[in-house]
C-alpha cells in the first residue's frame, strides 16, 4: 500500500523519535507504580466486592497500606505476608480482613521467592480465566469471520438493562461493535463502582457486573446472528488498570485507552496517566483486547485542517507506548475522525488524504475512525449527508473500526431507528463502493498526496522537538489540542509513588515473563 508516495526515510525517523520519547517516559514508568495499580494487582489475584460501606474492598486494602505500611513495596508482598502469617485462603482472609479479625500490616513480611510460591496459586487462576476468554474469542471469529470493515455503534442510557435493549437491536441491525458508554464523571473516581446499576448520566457506569450482564447479552445475539458481536468500554481515568484487568476477566473486546487523553481531556495527572497505561496495555495485550486511542478527540478543540499533524504525531506515540507494554500492531487501534468543517473548499479531499496517510502509515492495525461530531448543527439531513461522505471515505481508505455518525448528533441521545438507520446507510455505501479501493489511485504529486506529504511532514518536525523537549514539558506546552497541563498539576498525583528495591508485583512479573518467553 503506497498510493500515496510517502517518504519511508520520514516515517522511520518519525517512528525512531516517537520510540525515544516513549523510552524516555518508560524508564519513569518503571520506577513509579500507583494506588490504581496496586488495586489492579490485587483483582488480579482474585479479591472483589465491597464492604458494608460500599468502599471497594481493594480501595480498603491499598489504603490500609498507604496510610499504615510502605506502599512503595507494593501490594503483593503485604497480602502474601498477611495469607502466610495468617495460613488462611485469600478469601477467607478477605472476610475475616472486613471484620477486623486479621490485619494485612502486621506480619513480618516474606522474601520475594516466598511471595511468588505464596500468591501463585491466585495468579494462575486469574490468569487463566483471561486466557481461556482470550481462546473463547478466537475460536469464534475463526469460526464466524470478521468483517473487513467493523460498524460501531454506541449505546447510553444511564440503565445497563436499557443497553442491553438498545444494543441487541443494534447488532440485528448489522452492528459488529457495541460500546456502552459511562456515566459522566466516572474517569475522575478514584475507584470501581460495584455491582448491577440502572441510574447513570450520560451513560452507564462500567462495573464488572455490568460488563458480564452486557456480554452475555451480546453472546445471546452473536448466537441467533451466527457472528461474533464485540463489546467495548473505557479503560480510562482514575482507574484505568482496573478497567482493563474487569474487562479481561469478561471477556471485552476491545477498550478506549491512550496515552494522553485522560491529562488532556480530564486533566489527570500526567504521571499517574503514563504509569496506568502502561500497566492496563500490559493486561490488554496479554488479554488480546485491542485498545482504541484518542487522537480523533483533538479534533474537537482544535482546528482538523491545521492541526492534523497533531493526530498522526499523537499515533506514533501512541504505537511506541503500546510496543513497550508488548501490545502487537493487531491490537493497536490507533484513532482518527472525520472532523473538518463541511464548509471548507476540498474538505473531502483532505479526509481521504488524512485517513489514507493513516491507513498507509498503519497498514497493520485496526485503525478507529470516528465520525462527523463537531460541525453536526441539527440539521438532519446534512448530518445523513455529511455522514454518507464519511462512510465513503471509510470505505475508499480501507479502515477497520468505523465509528457511525448518527443524523440527530447535537439533538439528543439517538432512537434505535437513529441507529438503525446509520446502519443501513454505511452497509449501503460499503455494498456500493465495495471495489472501488482496489481500482482507485491518487493523482502524483495532486491535492491528496501533496496533503498527506505535508501532514506528515510537520507530524515528523513535531516529534523531534517532543523526544528533544521531553513530553512533560510537551504536555505543559498545551502541544495536543491546543490544551495545557503541568507535570505536578491534575488529578491523582497523590496516589503515585516511586518503588522501593524490594517493590515487588507478581502481575507484572508475570505477564512480562510471559512477554519474554513468547
Amino acid at each position: 500500500m503506497n498510493k500515496l508516495k510517502l517518504n519511508q526515510k520520514i516515517i522511520q525517523s518519525s517512528r525512531q523519535y516517537a520510540k525515544k520519547i516513549a523510552k524516555d517516559i518508560q524508564a519513569f514508568i518503571d520506577r513509579h507504580s500507583t494506588v490504581s495499580v496496586e488495586r489492579t494487582v490485587l483483582r488480579l489475584l482474585g479479591i472483589d466486592g465491597v464492604d458494608q460501606f460500599d468502599v471497594p474492598i481493594v480501595n480498603r486494602m491499598v489504603d490500609d497500606v498507604l496510610e499504615h505500611g510502605d506502599i512503595r513495596k507494593g501490594i503483593s508482598i503485604y497480602i502474601a505476608s498477611a495469607l502466610n502469617a495468617s495460613q488462611l485462603s485469600l478469601d477467607e482472609f478477605t472476610k475475616q480482613y472486613l471484620n477486623h479479625q486479621v490485619s494485612l500490616l502486621d506480619n513480618q513480611l516474606i522474601e520475594k521467592d516466598q511471595v511468588k510460591e505464596v500468591l501463585k496459586p491466585y495468579v494462575d487462576t486469574q490468569l487463566g480465566i483471561i486466557k481461556s476468554n482470550r481462546k473463547y474469542r478466537d475460536n469464534l471469529l475463526e469460526k464466524y469471520g470478521e468483517s473487513k470493515t467493523e460498524l460501531y455503534v454506541i449505546v447510553a442510557t444511564g440503565n445497563i438493562d436499557e443497553d442491553v435493549i438498545q444494543a441487541k437491536a443494534a447488532a440485528r441491525a448489522g452492528a459488529d461493535i457495541v460500546a456502552v458508554i459511562r456515566s459522566t464523571g466516572q474517569s475522575l473516581l478514584d475507584y470501581v463502582p460495584y455491582g448491577k446499576t440502572t441510574e447513570g448520566f450520560g451513560g452507564t457506569y462500567a462495573t464488572q457486573e455490568n460488563f458480564r450482564i452486557m456480554r452475555k447479552a451480546l453472546d445471546e445475539v452473536g448466537q441467533e446472528e451466527k457472528r461474533y458481536i464485540k463489546l467495548v468500554n473505557y479503560a480510562s481515568g482514575l482507574c484505568m488498570p482496573e478497567i482493563a484487568a474487569m474487562g479481561a476477566l469478561e471477556r471485552l473486546d476491545v477498550l478506549l485507552n491512550d496515552s494522553m487523553y485522560g491529562i488532556i481531556f480530564r486533566d489527570i495527572n500526567m504521571k499517574r496517566t503514563f504509569i496506568d497505561q502502561y500497566f492496563s496495555r500490559l493486561i490488554n495485550a496479554y488479554s488480546g483486547i485491542i485498545i482504541n486511542t484518542g487522537e480523533d478527540n483533538y479534533l474537537t478543540t482544535s482546528d482538523a485542517v491545521l492541526e492534523a499533524h497533531t493526530v498522526t504525531a499523537s499515533q506514533f506515540i501512541n504505537e511506541a507506548f503500546a510496543i513497550e507494554a508488548h501490545l502487537p500492531e493487531k491490537l493497536m487501534g490507533l484513532g482518527h475522525a472525520f472532523e473538518i468543517n463541511p464548509n471548507v473548499e476540498d474538505s473531502f479531499l483532505l479526509e481521504i488524504a488524512h485517513a489514507q496517510l493513516a491507513r498507509e502509515l498503519f497498514p497493520n492495525a485496526p485503525l478507529k475512525y470516528m465520525p462527523p461530531t463537531k460541525h453536526i448543527n441539527g440539521n438532519i439531513f446534512r448530518a445523513y449527508q455529511q455522514n454518507a461522505m464519511f462512510n465513503m471515505v471509510t470505505t475508499l481508505t480501507n479502515q477497520k473500526i468505523h465509528l457511525l455518525g448518527m443524523m440527530t448528533e447535537a439533538i439528543h441521545t439517538p432512537f434505535i431507528s437513529d441507529r438503525y438507520l446509520a446502519i443501513k446507510n454505511a452497509q449501503m455505501v460499503q455494498n456500493s463502493m465495495k471495489s472501488l479501493v482496489d481500482d482507485i489511485s491518487f493523482k502524483e504529486d495532486g491535492f491528496i498526496q501533496t496533503r498527506a506529504k505535508l501532514v506528515l511532514d510537520k507530524a515528523h518536525e513535531l516529534l523531534k522537538e517532543i523526544a528533544e523537549d521531553g513530553m512533560f514539558n510537551t504536555l505543559a506546552k498545551g502541544i495536543f489540542a491546543e490544551t495545557k497541563r503541568t507535570e505536578t498539576g491534575g488529578k491523582g498525583l497523590s496516589g503515585v509513588f516511586e518503588q522501593s528495591d524490594d517493590y515487588m508485583n507478581v502481575i507484572s512479573d508475570q505477564l512480562e515473563a510471559y512477554f519474554d518467553e513468547n
